[in-house]
């Protein structure tokens, strides 16, 4: 199996989409400068102690305070306290973790008033992303995240991921990692570290407990709400937790992002910094990979799969319904058993990818099409479990009842993701008028004319639906020209085939969007 990267980075946001066999299977969103993402650590206050919630909300600086429930304090929550004090202390001159003494756990039936008071400052790191009209949720049980281990400050304890197969690898590693981890610490080996050598573990070791240590210096100037230790960049901790050697190949089309992800890889597979390419090209990378007509294609209530069969996704607030439909398959001459069975196995290959897809958490109830045998219902269960092997979203599936019905619990971290696939009539814009379309290009050229005579804009790029693009650029003297004779100007026609016909955007000389 192949995996590809493909990466638009624009001034206000990073898209990555990822692609296995040339089928997209994942796609995330960054906003430029957005906050709060999982594994961000962050000094906040206790703003709110809730008795009756056994919970705490805390203002970590969004709009909404977050939330902290005793059980996600840790058992080490006495030891991160006096962590705390003796690194925001500024007489303080230790520098190291290991000098730091343990204090005893904290009691599992414990309240949340017997070791926290409002006002209080307290170090937190972001388990749950801020979702719909939630603010973040919180835990004080820390973890740093790196390729082949999570450290665990505050505790000793190394596990291995049972992942691994072999028992002798597993009890390789567990020695090895003993051996280098320093006191205080806890190790989580992923894995990634599979046949990986010590020198390179304790690398990354070291790394990961110089970044941690590096907030005696960070929490003596540390104002309460801030925060104090950022996750990696959303498209370096993706590739860090995705990245196998069946990538083929990366492609990016920002110069800064381009080396930053070369740096990564030739830290941690130095033979594969050729697979990074930097996509220069006159169409936008996605249209140009055909990432938009994919997304176009499974996004939306209705997703056909294979044959005329489709898909119906409704989402509510309490959980997901995805009802599994045969459509014109119904005809072909076979009898209706068989038939389901064959629906079904493709209908769970397409949900487990809309899963990833669309991130889909919380509670997902599959309504299948029935069938009658007890076999056939436990082959749609078993191929669910399959392809829903790859998914790295912690998840819980149940076997199908004997109405053909299947429920599926999936992790929820960050919200999920939404495409908006239907489009605005191109000709009356969705108010039942229509205007007159001759006027179109009258309506651009003025508004190029604006740019250029009033704002005094040196170069602008229009995006378009490719057939006016091809309108405004075809034949001599095309309109494009024109506008160049007329002004001495460049004006660059950047085609966008998610566009609907009448659609058009302009972008500075920056590639920002400009509203006029």
């Amino acid at each position: 199996m192949s995996n590809e990267l493909i990466i638009d980075v624009s001034p206000s946001e990073i898209v990555i989409a990822l692609l296995e066999n040339k089928k997209l299977v994942e796609l995330n969103r960054e906003k430029s400068g957005s906050k709060f993402g999982v594994g961000d650590i962050y000094l906040g206050r206790v703003k709110k102690i809730m008795p009756s919630l056994n919970a705490a909300f805390i203002d970590v600086g969004y709009e909404k305070d977050a939330f902290l429930h005793y059980l996600d304090l840790g058992p080490q929550f006495s030891t991160l306290k006096n962590f705390f004090q003796v690194a925001s202390s500024k007489k303080s001159r230790i520098t190291s973790l290991a000098k730091i003494q343990p204090v005893p756990d904290i009691n599992k039936e414990g309240k949340i008033t017997e070791v926290m008071k409002v006002g209080q400052p307290i170090l937190v790191q972001v388990a749950k992303e801020p979702i719909s009209s939630k603010g973040p949720r919180l835990t004080s049980e820390m973890s740093l995240a790196g390729r082949n281990m999570v450290l665990m400050p505050f505790s000793d304890k190394v596990s291995v991921s049972q992942k691994i197969g072999s028992a002798e690898e597993r009890n390789r590693l567990k020695k090895l990692v003993q051996s280098i981890k320093p006191k205080n610490f806890g190790v989580i080996v992923r894995t990634a570290a599979e046949g990986k050598r010590v020198a390179e573990l304790d690398s990354e070791l070291r790394r990961l407990v110089t970044r941690w240590e590096s907030l005696f210096t960070i929490l003596k100037k540390a104002q309460t709400p801030s925060l104090v230790l950022g996750e990696l960049d959303r498209t370096i901790a993706l590739l860090r937790d995705i990245y196998n050697p069946d990538f083929t190949s990366i492609h990016v089309n920002d110069g800064d992002v381009y080396r930053e992800i070369c740096d990564y890889l030739a830290d941690i597979a130095p033979e594969k910094k050729k697979i990074v390419k930097h996509y220069r090209g006159r169409d936008s990378i996605f249209s140009h990979f055909g990432i938009d007509k994919q997304i176009k294609a499974s996004f939306g209530k209705t997703v056909s799969f294979k044959n005329g069969a489709y898909l119906i996704v409704e989402h509510t607030e309490a959980f997901h319904v995805i009802d599994v439909n045969s459509g014109n398959r119904s005809k072909v001459g076979i009898d209706q058993e068989t038939n389901a069975l064959e629906v079904n196995l493709a209908a769970a290959e397409e949900i487990a990818r809309q899963l990833r897809l669309r991130d889909m958490g919380g509670i997902i109830v599959i309504d299948f099409i029935d069938m009658q045998k007890t076999e056939n219902r436990q082959k749609v269960y078993e191929h669910m479990k399959k392809v829903m092997a790859s998914d790295r979203t912690k998840h819980n599936i149940l076997p199908l009842s004997k109405f053909c019905l299947m429920q599926i619990t999936r992790q929820r971290v960050r919200p999920e993701q939404h495409v908006d696939t239907a489009e605005v009539c191109p000709v009356c814009k969705g108010s039942g008028k229509v205007i007159p379309t001759i006027l179109l290009t009258d309506d651009i050229e003025s508004k190029v004319d604006y740019l250029f005579s009033e704002l005094h804009k040196k170069r602008i790029t229009i995006q378009v639906h490719p057939y006016v693009a091809a309108y405004l650029t075809k034949g001599w003297p095309s309109i494009k020209t024109k506008w160049f004779l007329k002004y001495f100007k460049k004006v660059n026609i950047q085609e966008v085939h998610s566009f609907n016909f009448l659609e058009y955007h302009f972008l500075d000389e920056n590639l920002e969007e400009m509203i006029l």
